[in-house]
């Protein structure tokens, strides 16, 4: 039986990755950050020498929505950074073939043609207010092309769309918008609020996916063939969306949310807060 190392066990994608593997009954390791700070390279180092992993799903990764990741850039591209290199030179030094890096869809550029395909990867400016951590995913691809390249692995990448499901983060400020806004709307409807602030306009639309897809998805797109991923894929191009191919506003996802929750006041959009990147739907 196979022995998988999920990084980021705790976190939502991961913890839907390991709910997955261990349903297949396949033999899963994992560390808490107590027990094993993945931005350590000799933390890093000793752990995969300990444990020989066969693959690898490397989920672990600092996130956040627009607020975080505007108040935090230098926490979110150098940790971020720091994890997918450590993870991804000690799995190949220590034997791992088999290795699957989880990205985001905000690798593309601002203005991507939409839908966006994996070949608009580098053709345009970021979205500034997550550039940071952007540079640090795109540089995780790049990181398993190299390796691919140079030491004959076989490192793969997806790239999700907005996730959302169980073990999702619902701090107030930090994280992202379906939790904020299912929060937010909630706690106004206790409180008997007449109204819930939005950031932004409300128009930019965003596709969002379930978790537990995303890690049916991780675990078929680690499991294909070589043969059938290299044709869908390229040395230099080899990340695979991973989405439904539907958006919908964010005003459209708040009335939702207000519909469900049973909130009947009214949805304030505060102009002066940044919408971010007008659209991203991923091509899939």
């Amino acid at each position: 039986m196979p022995k998988v190392f999920v990084a980021g066990h705790r976190g939502m994608v991961g913890g839907a990755i390991v709910r997955r593997l261990e349903s297949d009954g396949v033999e899963v390791v994992s560390a808490n950050r107590d027990q094993l700070d993945l931005r350590d390279s000799n933390a890093v180092k000793a752990f995969f020498e300990r444990e020989r992993p066969d693959a690898v799903y490397l989920a672990a990764a600092k996130v956040g929505g627009i607020h975080a990741n505007n108040e935090y850039p230098a926490e979110f591209i150098y940790e971020n950074l720091m994890i997918e290199a450590n993870v991804i030179h000690q799995a190949y030094a220590s034997g791992v073939g088999k290795l699957l890096f989880l990205g985001s869809s905000c690798i593309y550029p601002k203005f991507a043609k939409q839908p966006m395909a994996e070949s608009e990867l580098l053709t345009g400016v970021l979205e500034p207010t997550n550039e940071p951590y952007a540079i640090a995913k795109i540089a995780g691809i790049k990181l398993c092309e190299s390796y691919n390249r140079q030491y004959g692995v076989d490192y793969r990448s997806v790239m999700p769309t907005n996730l959302y499901g169980p073990g999702d983060n619902f701090h107030p400020e930090n994280s992202h918008v379906i939790p904020a806004l299912m929060r937010r709307i909630h706690e106004a409807k206790l409180g008997g609020a007449k109204e819930v602030v939005i950031w932004g306009s409300g128009k930019p639309c965003r596709e969002f996916l379930h978790v537990d897809d995303m890690a049916d998805a991780c675990v078929s797109v680690m499991n294909l063939p070589a043969e059938v991923l290299a044709k869908h894929t390229e040395p230099m191009l080899s990340h695979i969306n991973v989405g439904t191919g539907v958006d919908c506003s964010i005003r459209e996802l708040a009335e939702t949310l207000c519909e469900v929750i049973g909130f009947e006041g009214e949805l304030i959009f505060d102009t002066s807060k940044p919408d971010g990147t007008p659209r991203k739907l991923l091509d899939v």
